[in-house]
């Protein structure tokens, strides 16, 4: 009997000096939403070293000094595409390069976003992620199918 897990995902809130947040449209999976960067946790990486690794391969940036800020349990997008990711956040206050987009098979537009007025449709995870951040909390619940962050 095969008995499937959740996988671990790392999401990344990256801020500018006008305190907006990196945002891309993703294509291929999970799409047409927009979402903060990140993937998923490879064996043996630290939190911070997969976040570093992740958006240094999507964005072609460094962040600097991310630090775990929250969690999330991603039951949106299990009910709707039947993958379940509990996922990671970090928060990076500083980054060298420009970001651009170096996995035009998996993200089609970048923009810098007021987290206060987020771009629809929003991905799941980053939703609340954001949501996360912007109350101090690490951990948001929701209830059915319902999300708290729209």
């Amino acid at each position: 009997m095969t008995t499937q897990k959740p996988g671990v995902g790392l999401g990344v809130i990256i801020l500018n000096d006008k305190g907006h947040i990196l945002l891309g449209k993703r294509l291929g999976s999970h799409a047409p939403y927009w979402s903060i960067p990140g993937g998923k946790l490879e064996l043996g990486e630290t939190f911070e070293e997969g976040a570093i690794r992740e958006i240094n391969e999507e964005h072609g940036i460094t962040i600097l000094q991310p630090k775990v800020i929250a969690l999330t349990n991603n039951l949106r997008t299990y009910r709707s595409e039947g993958v379940h990711f509990i996922s990671v956040i970090l928060l990076a206050k500083g980054y060298s390069g420009e970001p651009q987009i170096l996995e035009p098979d998996k993200c089609q537009d970048l923009m810098w976003a007021d987290p206060h007025a987020l771009p629809m449709p929003h991905f799941d995870a980053s939703g609340l992620a954001i949501r996360c951040f912007l109350n101090g909390t690490v951990y948001v619940g929701i209830s059915g199918t319902t999300t708290d962050y729209q």
